[in-house]
């Protein structure tokens, strides 16, 4: 059996950024509207909703044929778009959505801390190919990047709480990428420290 050939990685990304930029686009036009179904009025955040839950699923799927595989965080994700985006769109709630990445990171906080509580960096085990690092780099960056997990949840209910649609949307869509480009790149001394020279790096 041959081997899968290596994805384009242009198509690649725009699988993986594209919902989320669609998000963005369809919210700035729709913010201001809303669409009378069944005698119910719906705003634009929950019609962008309904529209974002399908595209990411397929987009997911695609994904999948794509690389042959998906990400148990991807997949943890798409279970939480489709729950609380559908919980949005049938109780016309926005509030669910909002609440989805607090769920997520806190989810994913939580799975490093039991692999942490056990001895593991789990971390280590889903990215140990991507950077050659010893043991205790993998288990000091898996405690960081727990911490900043938690934190990011714990943000993201400060401002959907506090702050209107407009800025969590903008918080959804680009915050959160930013704040995780900028955790990884403060990570470089840590990483520099406990690199590993193993002829392939």
């Amino acid at each position: 059996m041959t081997d899968r050939p290596e994805p384009n990685p242009t198509l690649k990304s725009v699988l993986e950024l594209g919902p989320l930029l669609a998000f963005f686009g369809g919210y700035l036009l729709l913010r201001d509207h809303t669409v009378s179904l069944g005698g119910r009025e719906y705003e634009g955040f929950v019609i962008v909703t309904a529209l974002f839950v399908p595209l990411i699923a397929v987009t997911n799927w695609l994904l999948y044929r794509l690389t042959g595989a998906v990400s148990r965080m991807q997949i943890l994700t798409l279970v939480l778009v489709v729950v609380l985006g559908g919980l949005t769109v049938f109780l016309n709630d926005e509030r669910f959505f909002k609440m989805k990445s607090t769920f997520a990171f806190s989810a994913f906080g939580a799975i490093l801390g039991i692999g942490l509580l056990r001895g593991q960096s789990w971390l280590e085990y889903i990215l140990d190919s991507a950077i050659p690092i010893s043991h205790v780099g993998w288990m000091a960056l898996t405690r960081r990047l727990m911490v900043f997990f938690f934190l990011v949840a714990a943000a993201n209910e400060v401002i959907w709480r506090n702050f209107s649609t407009d800025v969590f949307v903008a918080w959804d869509t680009f915050g959160q990428m930013g704040a995780m480009a900028l955790f990884f790149i403060s990570q470089a001394g840590l990483i520099r420290r406990h690199w590993q020279e193993d002829g392939t790096a």
